[in-house]
């Protein structure tokens, strides 16, 4: 058991210690320092800055200015990505002849990659072309991971200004230098990783092959590691595969799943790191860092040791599910030998923590604490959290707490200098909302309507836990699935599309309105009545805002399914 314990120990150190190189690192790309990548990528953004007009890509943005812009360009790619979809059947590169997506398919899977959700309704490998996997699918995981990373950026940049307007950057050259000087490099490196432990990267559909056994079975094939880099480390997760991560071919051995796991948060946990240099108070960064780092390896201790201890009727029936492994009894179903029980766990932990989407196992088969425990990171979806959005759903909580404590003591409510007022809280509250409205009432419907019901493969609490994670993961941006619940259909695609969209856009035009709001503000010297925000009181505070403002808020959801399922495990009643 112990060296299962020393890999994940290993994978969390590696986390911390590429975020912080990565931090660093992204703290001098934001505030245009010099890099050592700027004499080989600046000849390639002036190009793109060219084209585009070196007056759009410079001129300094407020609040208003970056967020039309950055909707205007999510609207016009994800029409591209949709007819790219819908024409496929006439488009180049499509070697197994595959028709065009149905159109409602079509908008789902439009607004999933745009928004850097993911969510995948069809199998990859026998639906899209790899003309389509290319430009409509791992196109845009660029894209929106760069979208929701930028959007952190402009808000941070709002406790830097004194008090004038603007000051929030330019999208076009945010956009630009992220894609160009950090997710294009980093995902070259590892698309080059996967290829030499045996991930394909070719243009061919498949290739045929005579198993042992006799007949004959197609494999497919197409520019898998190319897409599978960055849908981890865009934290995207909508894989080549069908089943993703589990597949040999997207997946092929434990060093690729711990390559995959260091991409996947690499980034989320750096983007803390970066916030503490460009406002130049490492503490306060440390004291958020803390915090998140506390929520992970609870929430990741809970699936790890909820796995192996497994189900009690399979264990007092004697049926030692993972004896072929040498490791003690456990819950493998839905998991793969070659990764185990701590790989897979680990896997789920970090994918929902990140919210990347990408899996490596069966996520309806897990115990029911441990789905809690991803439920949990998701509706919450600020443990790390994905690019910018985790980061900035965390200081919602955070002005909240502020807010509050002021109250409380006395003091006046300010955080890093900006005094946090009704128009911000009012936003803030909007922005916080939105999140358990976009999941509660649409599952709640799904569960009386009978179009909706009959694509539950499982009644009862299980079923409802299958609704409940579908929209869950819609909204926090995830993309992964319970897999039980058959979502290809027009109700699903409907639905699931609306709350992918609602779950990504009005939360950052809300939180965007409070950084013009904070960027127009002066910033007020800290004195005696100042709330200091970056000790570690302050972060049990804020670590306390989470959880009591989450559990009021999706504890009742949480126990009419999976609460109630372990309940049910543990009287020996299986689902």
């Amino acid at each position: 058991m112990l060296h299962l314990w020393l890999q994940v120990g290993f994978v969390l150190l590696m986390t911390l210690a590429i975020s912080i190189v990565a931090g660093r690192y992204l703290a001098q790309v934001v505030t245009d320092q010099k890099t050592f990548l700027d004499p080989l990528l600046n000849p390639i953004d002036n190009t793109i800055y060219r084209l585009i007009g070196k007056e759009s890509c410079y001129r300094e943005m407020d609040w208003k200015s970056y967020t039309i812009n950055m909707l205007i360009t999510n609207l016009v790619m994800a029409l591209i990505i949709y007819f790219i979809l819908v024409f496929q059947g006439v488009l180049p590169i499509n070697p197994l002849k595959l028709d065009g997506m149905d159109p409602i398919l079509a908008f789902n899977t439009a607004i999933s990659f745009i928004t850097n959700t993911n969510w995948q309704s069809y199998a990859g490998e026998s639906t899209l072309s790899n003309f389509s996997q290319m430009t409509a699918i791992t196109f845009p995981m660029f894209t929106s991971a760069a979208t929701g990373f930028v959007v952190a950026v402009a808000f941070i940049r709002a406790f830097l200004s004194q008090g004038e307007s603007g000051g929030l950057g330019n999208f076009y050259r945010d956009l630009i230098r992220f894609i160009t000087r950090v997710l294009l490099p980093v995902s070259v490196l590892a698309a080059l990783f996967l290829i030499w432990q045996g991930v394909p990267e070719t243009m061919s559909a498949g290739t045929l092959v005579s198993p042992l056994a006799g007949g004959h079975q197609t494999l497919s094939l197409g520019p898998v590691a190319a897409q599978e880099s960055i849908e981890n480390f865009g934290t995207n997760g909508g894989g080549f595969f069908n089943v993703n991560a589990a597949h040999p071919y997207q997946n092929p051995n434990p060093l690729t799943n711990i390559v995959l796991l260091l991409l996947m948060a690499g980034l989320p946990a750096a983007l803390v790191i970066m916030f503490g240099s460009m406002i130049h108070q490492q503490r306060q960064a440390r004291v958020i860092y803390g915090v998140m780092a506390v929520m992970l390896v609870a929430f990741l201790a809970v699936v790890l040791i909820s796995e192996q201890a497994g189900t009690p009727l399979l264990q007092q029936m004697g049926i030692n599910l993972h004896a072929s492994a040498g490791q003690p009894g456990g819950n493998m179903e839905g998991k793969d030998l070659r990764f185990g029980i701590t790989l897979s766990g680990l896997y789920a932990a970090y994918t929902t923590a990140f919210t990347t989407g990408s899996v490596n196992a069966m996520h309806d088969s897990f115990t029911p604490v441990a789905s809690v425990s991803m439920f949990m990171q998701m509706m919450l979806q600020c443990v790390f959290g994905g690019k910018g959005v985790g980061f900035l759903s965390f200081l919602i909580y955070g002005l909240i707490g502020v807010f509050v404590a002021g109250l409380m003591v006395g003091r006046t409510p300010e955080f890093m200098g900006k005094r946090i007022e009704k128009r911000e809280i009012i936003l803030i509250s909007l922005a916080l909302l939105i999140h358990p409205m976009v999941i509660l009432i649409p599952s709640s419907i799904s569960m009386i309507l009978p179009t909706a019901i009959s694509s539950l493969n499982n009644s009862g609490m299980h079923g409802y836990s299958e609704v409940l994670y579908a929209f869950t993961s819609a909204a926090a941006n995830n993309g992964s699935a319970f897999a039980g619940l058959n979502a290809n259909t027009p109700w699903y695609n409907l639905t699931i599309a609306l709350v992918i969209f609602l779950g990504r856009y009005p939360p950052i035009i809300f939180l965007m309105a409070v950084a013009g709001s904070l960027s127009a503000k002066p910033t007020v010297p800290q004195s005696a009545g100042t709330l200091r925000t970056d000790t570690p009181l302050f972060g049990a505070w804020w670590l306390v805002v989470i959880l009591v403002v989450g559990a009021l808020t999706f504890l009742p959801a949480l126990l009419l399914g999976p609460i109630a399922e372990q309940f049910a495990m543990l009287s020996h009643t299986l689902f």
